[in-house]
């Protein structure tokens, strides 16, 4: 008997996120044997609960979804919501009967690691009472930090925009040469640097800004940092250097909270921001140079002016796989890249355990980080393949065409 679907996004948005969406209502759309109806979460499980959804498989046959799969942002909408530890709690039974009376057969959830756990909680869940529900679980995030897949959709597009933004920065710094200066850019990374570390890509010859990068997997260390800078302004007068937002001394204590408090979310993560600041300040003092800081803020993740080809299609890719792994009879996974080669780029797609994905983190690899400030080759080879290729914007009176939700 066919049985409908029901995709959500959640968390923070990607460049990509929505051609994850794209790939898996179009396919749901064409597995017509085995589903009816694709319907979309507004604002993710939360959303849901609270009876908020739309029948986004119409969107095919109007052709709106093919505008939806190069759209910024979550289309659908997002959340934050934590579904609780135990499974005996009530919302879980009503979350069932809600799915139940959409007859909803496959579930997908389209995020980072919180989205796992989500997934993680509903199909153990559906485990113990029988439910013949698949839940899959479609990875975005432009930290790059889940487990078992080689990087995630989301990063190679935020990995390009920094690149360029970094390599923007770098030049106009450069403009006057009668004084040094310092200019420090802050990026999105919270335990793992793996976007900061792809400032490296900025470069373009060696010795080029950034000269200094710092990021969470080391303990940073801020009197060894302020020499570092006053040796590095004495062949690069104009010094830019890239922080992460987590960089932290390695006993617990971010940068940014030597500045002021910092809150917490929903799941309890600290919401970070001003290490950039911090530092600029701490400069100016110690080093008595003109400096200037710079965040880069949401642009950085959700931007399509710098959509990478090769992250859009594998987002797409990504989505399409994973509805078909459902049909195939697989829960409780989450669908995974699976790199043979680099040069040339070579990937397939498979799936893993949830279970062991969500709530673990992928920190860049100790032997890509060189003194505590610094990015390897080997890093530069992983990501440069990630970064490839533009794409062409539907656009209309010079500015690009998104979707939007009726």
């Amino acid at each position: 008997m066919k049985k409908n679907m029901i995709v959500g996004q959640s968390g923070g948005p990607t460049a990509v996120i929505n051609g994850s969406l794209y790939g898996v209502v179009a396919e749901g759309v064409k597995q017509t044997e085995y589903i009816d109806h694709v319907y979309g979460m507004i604002n993710g499980i939360e959303g849901f609960l609270a009876g908020n959804y739309m029948d986004i498989g119409a969107m095919d046959a109007t052709g709106e979804l093919e505008f939806v799969r190069t759209t910024p942002g979550s289309f659908l909408g997002s959340c934050r919501y934590k579904l609780p530890e135990d499974l005996n709690d009530p919302v879980y039974p009503e979350l069932f009967k809600k799915l139940e009376e959409k007859n909803i057969g496959y579930f997908f959830y389209i995020g980072g690691n919180d989205s796992m756990d989500t997934v993680s909680k509903l199909s153990r869940y559906a485990a113990g009472i029988g439910s013949d529900i698949r839940f899959i679980g479609v990875p975005k995030t432009i930290d790059n930090d889940l487990v078992e897949t080689d990087h995630t959709p989301g990063f190679g597009s935020a990995a390009k925009y920094v690149a360029t933004v970094v390599r923007e920065t770098a030049i106009d710094a450069s403009v006057y040469d009668n004084k040094k200066s310092v200019t420090i850019i802050e990026i999105m990374g919270r335990h793992a640097g793996w976007l900061t570390a792809a400032s490296v890509l900025a470069r373009k010859f060696e010795g080029d800004n950034p000269v200094l990068i710092y990021l969470p997997e080391v303990a940073f260390d801020q009197d060894e940092f302020i020499e570092k800078v006053k040796a590095a302004l004495e062949k690069t007068p104009n010094l830019v250097v890239c922080i992460s937002e987590g960089i932290n001394d390695g006993k617990g204590t971010f940068v940014c909270e030597y500045a002021s408090d910092v809150g917490v979310d929903n799941f309890g993560h600290k919401m970070l921001t001003g290490s950039g600041k911090y530092l600029e300040n701490l400069v100016k003092e110690k080093v008595g140079v003109k400096v200037r800081s710079i965040e880069f803020n949401v642009c950085q993740r959700c931007s399509s002016a710098m959509l990478s080809d090769t992250d859009l299609k594998e987002a797409v890719n990504a989505g399409v796989y994973g509805v078909q792994a459902a049909i195939a009879g697989e829960t409780g996974k989450m669908i995974t890249f699976i790199r043979h080669n680099s040069h040339p780029y070579e990937l397939t797609y498979g799936t893993a355990d949830v279970n062991i994905i969500c709530n673990e983190e992928k920190p860049v690899p100790a032997e890509w980080i060189i003194d505590g400030c610094d990015i390897s080759d080997a890093f530069i080879e992983y990501a440069k393949p990630l970064i490839q290729g533009d794409v062409s914007l539907p656009t209309k009176d010079g500015l690009p065409i998104f979707a939007y939700r009726k």
